[in-house]
């Protein structure tokens, strides 16, 4: 008896110590899958097409003072020349927030 009750407890802090991760893998998955629909066009694997000086990955993210996913969000709601505004009826806040972290996590 004793040792089903260990195993049970031992499974079950198994699962609840796994849903974080399976929570943050599905984010990411559907950061991806936003990022490939609005934004992959123009940076594929997470370059720049138009000014290939403004990359996606970190380094160049935080020469123009963009580090967090809330400037990722900022720009795009109001970019720079050459890049199409996406406000919230065309990305909500949720989506943009799974977009800036797929590129913080990703283009490193």
């Amino acid at each position: 008896m004793k040792k089903i009750i260990l195993v049970s407890v031992c499974t079950a802090f198994f699962l609840l110590s796994s849903l974080p991760a399976l929570a943050a893998s599905k984010a990411t998955a559907q950061g991806k899958a936003l990022f490939e629909k609005h934004c992959a066009v123009c940076h594929p694997g997470g370059g720049n097409t138009i000014r290939p000086e403004k990359t996606l990955h970190r380094k160049a993210l935080a020469e123009h003072n963009i580090t967090t996913a809330k400037d990722i969000i900022k720009t795009m709601r109001n970019p720079g020349p050459g890049m199409p505004r996406f406000d919230k009826a065309t990305i909500p806040d949720k989506d943009a927030q799974k977009i800036a972290g797929y590129i913080l996590n990703t283009f490193k």
